[in-house]
């Protein structure tokens, strides 16, 4: 599913931003990834979404070489990997049901489709009862949760969940993971970054450290100790 090959992203001469990052994962997988800000995480995630080229090495995801992907195919490849980030980006003008339809407008769905899809996927995340309503009239975990939802409404084979509990307290942090979790046995591949290592134990799932750059640990599953 998601192939790096002793991948190096270089911004500047003097230092690495990722150096030598070998990582498999397979379909259908919930991998934690853990490190300290700047060490390599959003790089790794911007490589993967192709908003940036690795200076060496290989990466294939979900059989597409990047090595050969012309710039006119990266939006399809972008439909197979749903982004989450910390800050919601919602659109604050639309409502729970507008801000999940338009991710499948811009797609190109029809009308039929969105009626079809977004009430589904809004059952998911546990917002049904949430559709009119506005991003101001929120809390902070639903807003996440209509975030997952707009991320995962195209289908996406692979979701990038980067800090996704960070603005959130204990009990909507965890109504979020949990989310995660159900999309996960849905059989989406889930990439999951966060610094509560509450979080990372209570999952038990395999948890990759990134430290200055490299892959420092990878562990199957088992009480992380940072």
């Amino acid at each position: 599913m998601i192939l790096l090959d002793r991948v190096t992203k270089v911004y500047n001469r003097r230092e690495a931003a990722l150096e030598r990052v070998s990582l498999h994962v397979e379909p259908k997988e919930f991998v934690i990834i853990v490190g300290a800000s700047g060490a390599g995480k959003s790089t790794m995630f911007k490589l993967l979404t192709r908003e940036e080229k690795p200076t060496s090495g290989k990466i294939i995801v979900g059989g597409i070489d990047y090595e050969n992907l012309k710039d006119r195919d990266i939006p399809t490849l972008r439909r197979k990997i749903g982004v989450v980030f910390q800050d919601f980006k919602l659109l604050s003008n639309k409502t729970v049901y507008e801000n999940v339809a338009f991710a499948l407008e811009i797609a190109g769905a029809t009308n039929a489709e969105i009626k079809h899809t977004v009430p589904k996927v809004l059952e998911v995340v546990g917002l049904k009862d949430k559709t009119n309503s506005y991003p101001r009239q929120l809390s902070g975990g639903e807003k996440q949760r209509v975030a997952i939802a707009r991320a995962i409404v195209r289908q996406p084979k692979i979701l990038i969940a980067d800090e996704p509990t960070g603005n959130l307290d204990p009990k909507h942090a965890w109504d979020v993971i949990k989310v995660l979790e159900k999309i996960n046995r849905f059989g989406t591949t889930v990439l999951l970054t966060t610094h509560n290592q509450e979080i990372v134990n209570y999952l038990k799932r395999r948890v990759v450290t990134i430290r200055d750059g490299k892959v420092v640990s990878d562990k199957a599953i088992g009480n992380y100790k940072g």
